[in-house]
C-alpha cells in the first residue's frame, strides 16, 4: 500500500498509509491525543479530523484546551444552539453565531416579534444537552452557490450571505469564524475569491435506533452554512451554559430587523467552566454601575440622556484624588500643562481628518454665526494649535503638553456600559512633540511613567500590544515607521513588559502600545495607549529650526495614561469591589459613639483626626452598634 509522510510541529515525521486521515495521525500518535484531538491544521489550513492528509504535509493536531481548540469547541456549541431553537420554536429563523472571547452567540429572528425569556433558556439549554448526549457527527459540504441558495431557500439571512459571496465570486462564507469585532460587518460574507462561488455548509447527523445499544447516524439533521471545521460530534460538547439574551440588529445596521442573540459560553473541562461562572459571578457582584448607586459616587439620571453621568460628592472626592495625583506626577515629568474649549468649527477637524474619518463618532453639529460647531471627540488638534501658535527651535523640543480634556463620542445606544463606555467623559491627555532623533528615548521615558502610576494605582500584572504598520493604508515615510517602531520595541523590552505584536494594527498615521492590566479576578483591560503620529503634524505643517538652521516636521506622540478617566474610575471600583485603598478612599476613618452620650467626645475625635488630613464621617448612634458596624 502506498505511504505518506507528514511533519509534526515538533520537527519530527510520521509514515501512514496513503487516505490516512487527520484522525488517524492522532491515534498514530497516541490514544490520548485520539481522545482529546478535535480538529487538525494542514499547511496552516483548519480543516475537520476527517480530512484526508496530502503528502509531506506539515500537521498540527489541536486539542480543546488550546485557544484554537477553544475557538472551534465554541462554535461548534453555537451550531448546538441553533439546532435546539429550531427544535424548540417552530417559524424561529436563525442568522450567525460566532464564537467570541469566552464564549459564543447566536442571533434569531422569532416569528410576530416574539422574544426569548429566561426560562426560555432553560429549556433550549436542557435540548442542548439532549443534542449533545445523542452524539451527532458534524459532517461538512460543499456545494456551488445556486445549489446553496435552493438548499436554504426559506433561510432568508441565510440567502443573503450565499448571494454576496455569490456576487463576490466567493470561495466560502466564514461568518461564524471571524472575531467578534468583525463578526457583524459587510466583510464576513465573503472571505478570498476564488471564481467558482463554492459555498461550504454542515449537516448533523441524526441518531436512528435499531432496538440495540447502538445508533446508526444516517437521518439528516440540522444544517448550517459555515466554514468550519467543527469537533467531530455534539458529544464533544459537555460544558456550556447559556447566560442571557439581547437585541442585536442583522449586520448590526439599524435599518435591519432587530434579532434576539442569545449568549452562553463553552469550556473545555467541567473545572474550567465552572471557574468562569464563578469569575462572572464575581464580575457582577463588582459591577461598578451596582457599587456606584450602592456606595453614592455616580447616577445616569434619564434626564441627561443615555451614556451621560452626574457625580455624587463621594465619587467626584475621589475623581478630584485621581486628578491631582494625575497633575502632581505631569509636573514631575516635565509636562506643561494646557486646557482647549469643548467645541471647535468645522474646518478643525477637516483639517485633522476627524470629518473624514471619524465623523460617525462625533455629535452633529451647531449652526450659528455661519458657521459649523461640532462639540470635540478628541483634544488633539487643539494641543496642535498650541504647538503651531508661535516659531519652534529644536531647543524647544520635546515640547510635553497635557490636558484633562472632557470629550463627546456618540456611542450606538447599544454600546452604552455605565463608565466603561460613555458619550461624555475626560481624557488625559498628553501629546509630545519631538525631533525625529528623540522618539526612542522619549517612548522609553513615556513607558515607564505609564506603568509607575498604574502601579501606584494597585495594578502590577502587565502586557502589552505592538501594533505595526497598517499593510494597506498609511502615511509617513518607510525609514520613519521603522524607527518609530524599534523605539517602541526598545521601549516595551527595556520596560521587561510582556507583549505580543499586532501586524498591520497600527493606525494609518503611526505604530503604537497599548497597555493592557489584568484586574484582582483576572480580567483584562486595555488602559494606556502611546501612539506615534505623522499624520497631524503634516496636516497642520508643524515645523521646527534645526541645529543645522533647516526648517524640520516634529513627530507626534499621543498618550492616553487613565484612557477615560471615567473608564479607569470604573475599572479601579471593579478591581476593589468598592473598597478603595485608603488614599483613595472618600472616607478614611468612620467614627461610631456606642451611644448617642458619645457624640460629643466622637465629633472631637473627627476634628482631630480632621485637621490631621484624614477624611472621617461620624455614623450617628440611631441603630445598634453592632449593626452599624456590619452596615
Amino acid at each position: 500500500m502506498a505511504e505518506i509522510n507528514v511533519q509534526l510541529p515538533d520537527g519530527s515525521s510520521r509514515c501512514l498509509n496513503a487516505g490516512a486521515t487527520a484522525a488517524d495521525l492522532a491515534s498514530s500518535i497516541g490514544a490520548g491525543l485520539a481522545k482529546d484531538a478535535i480538529i487538525a491544521v494542514i499547511n496552516g489550513t483548519e480543516v475537520d479530523l476527517v480530512t484526508e492528509l496530502p503528502d509531506n504535509a506539515n500537521i498540527e493536531i489541536v486539542t480543546a484546551d488550546s485557544t484554537r481548540g477553544l475557538h472551534t469547541l465554541r462554535h461548534s456549541t453555537a451550531h448546538v444552539l441553533a439546532q435546539a431553537v429550531l427544535d424548540l420554536y417552530p417559524g424561529a429563523t436563525h442568522a450567525i453565531g460566532p464564537p467570541i472571547e469566552h464564549g459564543f452567540y447566536y442571533d434569531f429572528e422569532l416569528p410576530n416579534g416574539a422574544t426569548f425569556t429566561d426560562e426560555d433558556l432553560e429549556r433550549i439549554e436542557a435540548r442542548m444537552h439532549e443534542i449533545v448526549a445523542d452524539d451527532q457527527p458534524f459532517v461538512r459540504h460543499e456545494i456551488s452557490a445556486a445549489e446553496a441558495l435552493k438548499l436554504f431557500a426559506d433561510h432568508k439571512f441565510k440567502r443573503e450571505i450565499i448571494e454576496a459571496v455569490s456576487a463576490s465570486k466567493a470561495e466560502v462564507v466564514p461568518e461564524q469564524e471571524l472575531p467578534v469585532d468583525r463578526s457583524q460587518q459587510a466583510s464576513e460574507l465573503a472571505s478570498e475569491a476564488s471564481g467558482d462561488g463554492t459555498v461550504s455548509y454542515y449537516q448533523n447527523l441524526v441518531g436512528q435506533s435499531d432496538g440495540s445499544d447502538t445508533k446508526n447516524f444516517t437521518a439528516e439533521g440540522f444544517i448550517d452554512l459555515c466554514l468550519g471545521p467543527h469537533v467531530p460530534s455534539t458529544g464533544r460538547l459537555e460544558h456550556f451554559a447559556l447566560q442571557r439574551v439581547s437585541g442585536a440588529y442583522w449586520r448590526g445596521s439599524e435599518q435591519n430587523p432587530m434579532l434576539q442573540r442569545i449568549y452562553g459560553t463553552a469550556w473545555a473541562t467541567k473545572k474550567d467552566l465552572k471557574a468562569h461562572l464563578h469569575m462572572l459571578a464575581e464580575a457582577e457582584r463588582r459591577d461598578h454601575r451596582r457599587l456606584a448607586t450602592e456606595l453614592d459616587l455616580v447616577s445616569w439620571p434619564a434626564e441627561l440622556g443615555p451614556g451621560l453621568a452626574v457625580w455624587h460628592p463621594k465619587g467626584a472626592l475621589v475623581r478630584k484624588l485621581m486628578e491631582d495625583f494625575s497633575r502632581d506626577r505631569h509636573e514631575q515629568g516635565g509636562y506643561d500643562f494646557v486646557v482647549s474649549p469643548h467645541i471647535a468649527k468645522s474646518v478643525l477637524w477637516e483639517t485633522s481628518g476627524h470629518l473624514d474619518f471619524y465623523a460617525d463618532g462625533m455629535y452633529p453639529p451647531m449652526e450659528m454665526d455661519g458657521a459649523s460647531y461640532y462639540p470635540k471627540p478628541m483634544n488633539c488638534p487643539f494641543h496642535v494649535l498650541i504647538y503651531r501658535s508661535r516659531l519652534r527651535s529644536y531647543r524647544d523640543l520635546p515640547i510635553r503638553l497635557f490636558e484633562l480634556g472632557a470629550v463627546y463620542r456618540y456611542e450606538l445606544s447599544g454600546t452604552i456600559h455605565g463608565l466603561m463606555r460613555s458619550r461624555g467623559f475626560t481624557q488625559d491627555d498628553s501629546h509630545i512633540f519631538c525631533a525625529r532623533e528623540d522618539i526612542a528615548s522619549e517612548l522609553a521615558s513615556l513607558l515607564t511613567f505609564v506603568l509607575d502610576v498604574l502601579r501606584a494605582f494597585g495594578f502590577d500584572d502587565f502586557q502589552a500590544n505592538l501594533s505595526t504598520r497598517p499593510f494597506e493604508k498609511s502615511v509617513g515615510e518607510d525609514s520613519l515607521w521603522d524607527d518609530a517602531t524599534a523605539g517602541l520595541r526598545s521601549a516595551l523590552e527595556t520596560a521587561s513588559l510582556d507583549y505580543e505584536v499586532d501586524e498591520g494594527g497600527g493606525a494609518f498615521y503611526g505604530p503604537k502600545i497599548d497597555v493592557v492590566v489584568r484586574d484582582a479576578i483576572g480580567r483584562d483591560w486595555q488602559l494606556s495607549t502611546i501612539q506615534l503620529d505623522f499624520n497631524l503634524p503634516e496636516r497642520f505643517d508643524l515645523e521646527y529650526t534645526s541645529t543645522a538652521g533647516t526648517r524640520e516636521r516634529p513627530v507626534m506622540i499621543h498618550r492616553a495614561l487613565f484612557g477615560s478617566l471615567e473608564r479607569f474610575f470604573g475599572v479601579l471600583v471593579e478591581h476593589y469591589a468598592g473598597a478603595f485603598p485608603a488614599w483613595l478612599a472618600p472616607i478614611q476613618v468612620s467614627v461610631l459613639p456606642v451611644a448617642a452620650t458619645h457624640t460629643t467626645y466622637a465629633q472631637e475625635v473627627i476634628a482631630h483626626l480632621g485637621s490631621h488630613g484624614f477624611r472621617c464621617e461620624i455614623v450617628e448612634a440611631d441603630e445598634p452598634l453592632g449593626r452599624r458596624v456590619r452596615n
